[in-house]
């Protein structure tokens, strides 16, 4: 029986050998490829790349096997990065003395979780296929699990590396020799499969830490917003070193780190947007409002829902030239294609070095605010969405102690705007969680607005689970 549980919001993830298995995989394949089909009215071409990851491999047959019952033509990149399998979908190949232009993508990573897991990212025709479309194909599959999909390892195979170097060595030529050092830091993921011979072709002037493709990750976990997997790269930050970069296991989210800051996305927004003339930005709900208004005297601003897929197809929805999410995706529209790439991501913020923009700098201009990290609550899956809705219903109403509530913004989940900051409480789209966040002009006050919204979250907890008990 497959699980339901792996269709999440974005993407279909979940753990080799227990949820995602070899036979539901050619099942997905299968039916994936069905639907590519329905939607492009021919035969597709499908690039397919996948991670370091122990059952990529695995997984990868399974898949291919699919997709080729289903009629589909497979474009095999091979072990990749995000960021490449994304630019080989927008690049015509040569096949046969015809020019092919890929229909669809998928990705087989696990991303930055557990080793254990792994799953399928999918595009359609450059757009994200996620959300009620993962729904429905799994409804599909669900009903037709009795299939039999013999093994057919059939594709072509792609050299999708070789253009995506040359790509970025001819758009960031004048960076050539450019020797600000810097270090990196692959975690062991498929970063390097491209970035050390970027960097070389450059010539530029850089310390490399865990650069080989290893899907055991021996040296730390692939996820550079935990703060423990950082420490390696942090210890080279000293002397003369003031820049460094880290990034996930499939190489589509980044960490910008200088001795003095842990740059996130929405900061790395507001650095970009120096070198762009009025540009329009996509933000996210966890943003800094300091981000927010200093963004908003150059540029113009729109909130969005996170999730990286959201902000994709914002930024192709409004033909905007930047889109970050504060865990470190980066989507360029400006100069790029408008997808999340950690790698171009690193020549841009190498860029503005060049350009003669002090990121240290830049940022200490910014008014001082206490920002708590995303703080998770463990909720049952079922309920946490009519948690939000009671919220807002018990906010409208005056609470005793409550602090004096200028607005809500409710793009996703309540940001809940007060005078000295804001609280946002937001369910979860990939996790049975809450998360919540808290910004004010002091710890303090950040803490006081804590404490008030914990206090209706728990109220509104207690009083669900009294009435369905």
């Amino acid at each position: 029986m497959i699980n339901k549980t792996i269709f999440r919001q974005y993407d279909i993830r979940g753990i080799v050998d227990e949820d995602l298995t070899f036979e539901n995989s050619k099942l997905i394949g299968y039916f994936l490829g069905l639907t590519i089909k329905e939607k492009i009215k021919t035969t597709p071409y499908i690039i397919v790349g996948y991670d370091i990851r122990t059952h990529s491999n695995m997984l990868f047959e399974a898949l291919i096997s699919g997709l080729n019952f289903s009629n589909c033509k497979i474009l095999n990149i091979e072990l990749v990065a995000t960021g490449v399998n994304y630019f080989a979908s927008y690049q015509e190949f040569k096949i046969n003395k015809e020019i092919i232009k890929p229909n669809a993508s998928v990705m087989i990573t696990g991303s930055h979780n557990a080793k254990k897991y792994n799953g399928f990212k999918i595009t359609i025709n450059n757009e994200p296929f996620f959300g009620d479309e993962l729904l429905a194909l799994y409804e599909t599959i669900s009903k037709n699990q009795n299939i039999k999909i013999p093994l057919n390892l059939d594709f072509i195979k792609i050299d999708a590396k070789k253009l995506y170097i040359d790509y970025i060595v001819n758009q960031f030529s004048h960076l050539k020799n450019f020797n600000i050092p810097f270090a990196i830091d692959c975690g062991n993921g498929v970063a390097n499969t491209v970035l050390c011979e970027i960097l070389d072709k450059l010539n530029l002037n850089y310390k490399g830490l865990h650069l080989t493709p290893d899907g055991e990750f021996p040296n730390h976990h692939p996820d550079p917003t935990n703060e423990k997997n950082l420490e390696d790269i942090k210890a080279l930050l000293k002397d003369e070193c003031n820049l460094g970069f880290a990034y996930d296991g499939d190489a589509d989210r980044i960490a910008v780190l200088t001795q003095k800051y842990n740059i996130k996305g929405d900061m790395l927004a507001l650095l970009f947007s120096k070198t762009m003339k009025n540009p329009v930005i996509i933000g996210e709900v966890t943003y800094s409002q300091n981000i927010f208004d200093e963004l908003n005297t150059e540029s113009k601003t729109i909130m969005n829902k996170t999730g990286y897929s959201n902000l994709r197809l914002k930024l192709k929805e409004l033909n905007a030239d930047l889109a970050a999410e504060v865990s470190g995706h980066i989507f360029f529209n400006d100069r790029y294609y408008g997808f999340d790439d950690a790698i171009y991501a690193t020549f841009r913020v190498l860029e503005l070095l060049y350009k003669g923009i002090n990121l240290d700098f830049e940022l200490d201009k910014l008014p001082k605010v206490y920002t708590s990290k995303n703080i998770e609550i463990k909720v049952n899956e079922n309920i946490k969405f009519l948690i939000i809705k009671k919220i807002e219903e018990k906010l409208t109403k005056t609470q005793r102690g409550f602090p004096i509530i200028k607005d809500i913004l409710k793009i996703d989940g309540l940001r809940i705007n007060f005078e000295y900051g804001w609280a946002l409480i937001r369910a979860s789209n990939t996790s049975a969680l809450i998360m919540t966040k808290y910004e004010a002009t002091t710890y303090a006050t950040a803490m006081s607005y804590k404490n008030a919204v914990e206090n209706i979250l728990n109220e509104v907890i207690n009083e669900i689970n009294s009435t369905t008990n």
